[in-house]
């Protein structure tokens, strides 16, 4: 990938922006299968992101993936695909749901994570 990937904002190919459908609830697949349903997602300028719900996949654990992670949303069939594999996903850091989702230093260390697969 290119050194220009920004962590925290949608790629064109994903094709979101603040007037897009929603994505809550669509099925989120891996470059190597089904990860989960995203339970929360954001439009914010510079920082944009989702939570995906994995379920029983990694034991009921919730991640947080920047929206650069995203390559493309298919709005009729609900689903999200990402470049990503399991077990990047699996190791990325945990998300704390009481403070992750807007908490700088957890985006930094996700964005530091997800960077090093980008450049």
């Amino acid at each position: 990938m290119s050194s220009t990937w920004d962590a925290w904002t949608y790629r064109t190919s994903a094709a979101r922006t603040p007037q897009s459908a929603d994505i809550v609830g669509y099925e989120v697949h891996a470059t190597d299968g089904h990860i989960g349903k995203v339970d929360r997602a954001s439009y914010d300028v510079g920082a944009s992101r989702i939570v995906v719900d994995t379920g029983p996949w990694i034991f009921g654990r919730k991640v947080l993936l920047p929206a650069g992670t995203i390559d493309r949303v298919d709005d009729s069939d609900g689903k999200v695909y990402v470049d990503l594999t399991k077990d990047q996903i699996k190791d990325s850091p945990e998300l704390d749901e009481t403070t992750g989702w807007d908490d700088r230093d957890y985006q930094d260390r996700v964005g530091s994570y997800y960077g090093g697969f980008y450049r």
